[in-house]
């Protein structure tokens, strides 16, 4: 089965409560995609710019903790942590990890980021 059948025959299973979350997900990763892609590399500045201080929502939806750590967090470059985050998206999706836990995980792959890009590592 192709990929594209593969997201199809899971897209016919799911509820419509997390048909809304898949695709508001993938409207996330074209959104990025689209950015980067657009958007030439910044060469990088002479000091790293502080987060932007965002105050986290009592409920969020993982979706929109990926969008509110992309802009507390805007001087990280999102590929690099496209692995993770996309894992991390997938356990919630498709196994149900409680959201409160992967933007706990999320938020610490963002800080963890920052502190490197920072640290010059």
């Amino acid at each position: 089965m192709s990929p594209d059948e593969q997201l199809l025959a899971v897209w016919r299973h799911l509820g419509a409560g997390d048909r809304a979350t898949l695709l508001a997900f993938a409207e996330f990763l074209q959104q990025r995609g689209a950015t980067s892609i657009q958007q030439p590399v910044p060469s990088p500045p002479a000091s790293i710019a502080e987060p932007e201080a965002i105050e986290r929502p009592a409920t969020e939806s993982v979706v929109a903790a990926l969008k509110r750590l992309s802009k507390t967090y805007p001087m990280i470059d999102k590929s690099e942590m496209l692995s993770a985050t996309s894992d991390l998206v997938a356990t919630h999706i498709m196994q149900g990890t409680e959201a409160g836990t992967v933007i706990d995980q999320l938020e610490a792959i963002f800080s963890e980021h920052y502190r490197q890009l920072r640290d010059g590592q």
